[in-house]
């Protein structure tokens, strides 16, 4: 139904207002009576196969809805009963900022892919954190699992860049299960240079000084580019340790546009591209930490997960969660269960 009716609708009109169309018309939705239990029941699977235990966390499935989906924490608990395992949210700086002018959200049909440049459009980090005080705590049946991604202002400049991290850190932290360091989007001029050993190194040596210094520490997790080289990937693999951080999250959208059969004026846009054509690159980094690194830390990965055998085959090289975000545009909540299916059929 999705595929074949909802979609090209939604896919007829502007994407980004298509996408806030949608929060609009889910929130309404489910203050119809019954229909939230409704929905859980039709998309969401209980075996114990799914269930994961990760960074001392009890993961119900390993499915978790990506970062940049629900920026500001405005639709997790609907999003928790489309199926997934967990919702990431964010990326979350401490100033409400507007992000990079529109338009600057594009699909790629052909590809199956987006390209954005959104820039950290986002509402503030209290904003989501007044949100997020209606999630019931840890261990409550209506838990929502959910991770924090946080980034920096644009207008921060990269030498001070480590004080935003912080103040997110501590505003999220009662209000989320784990953390994920934004240094990797290409949508924020000179983000990416926090890749960089020495200054994602004190980025994530702070945090982790504030983390050991709490009652009980939460997960951290860094989100890395797919255009890393192998150099750059040995370096993470290398911060990682000397950090103690709790894992990586593989990968952010990419500036390659390889291969493409999209339009030339689509393709040239600036910004990330996601979905398909990451497939194979975000597998490949996955493959290559985990190999590297003699699967010495948790990887989650994502990138390109348009069907259910793209989710095992990150699982398989080396993955211990999944999260989707171009897949769920194109293939809708269906995708979710397809895969934990998959995964409960799957006979090692």
């Amino acid at each position: 139904m999705y595929t074949s009716i909802i979609r090209p609708l939604l896919f007829a009109f502007d994407p980004e207002s298509v996408h806030h169309f949608s929060f609009r018309a889910i929130s309404f939705l489910y203050k119809i009576p019954g229909l939230g239990s409704l929905s859980r029941k039709r998309y969401h699977l209980n075996h114990p196969d799914l269930e994961r235990e990760l960074f001392g966390l009890q993961f119900s499935n390993p499915v978790g809805l990506a970062a940049g989906f629900d920026k500001d924490a405005k639709a997790f608990r609907e999003f928790g009963k489309l199926g997934f395992g967990f919702i990431e949210i964010g990326t979350l700086t401490p100033k409400p900022q507007s992000g990079n002018p529109k338009p600057r959200l594009f699909r790629l049909k052909k590809d199956q892919a987006i390209v954005n440049r959104m820039g950290f459009n986002n509402g503030g980090v209290d904003a989501a954190v007044h949100r997020l005080k209606k999630n019931p705590k840890l261990g409550h049946k209506n838990h929502v699992l959910i991770g924090g991604n946080i980034g920096k202002n644009k207008t921060t400049p990269n030498d001070q860049a480590v004080n935003d991290y912080i103040i997110c850190f501590e505003k999220l932290f009662d209000h989320v299960d784990y953390f994920t360091v934004n240094v990797s989007s290409p949508n924020t001029p000179g983000l990416r240079e926090l890749q960089d050993r020495k200054p994602l190194t004190h980025i994530l040596q702070t945090l982790q000084a504030l983390n050991e210094k709490k009652e009980k520490r939460k997960p951290i997790l860094l989100k890395i580019a797919p255009d890393l080289t192998e150099a750059q990937l040995e370096d993470i693999i290398g911060i990682v340790e000397d950090t103690q951080i709790d894992g990586v999250i593989a990968t952010n959208t990419t500036i390659a546009r390889d291969d493409l059969q999209s339009a030339t004026e689509l393709i040239n846009q600036a910004g990330g591209l996601s979905g398909a054509p990451l497939t194979d690159r975000s597998t490949e980094v996955i493959s290559f930490l985990h190999q590297k690194s003699n699967g010495a830390f948790p990887i989650i990965g994502v990138g390109g997960i348009m069907t259910a055998q793209d989710a095992m085959d990150k699982l398989e090289a080396g993955a211990s969660l999944v999260q989707l975000y171009t897949g769920f545009v194109y293939k809708g909540p269906g995708l979710v269960k397809s895969i934990c299916k998959a995964l409960i059929n799957h006979k090692p």
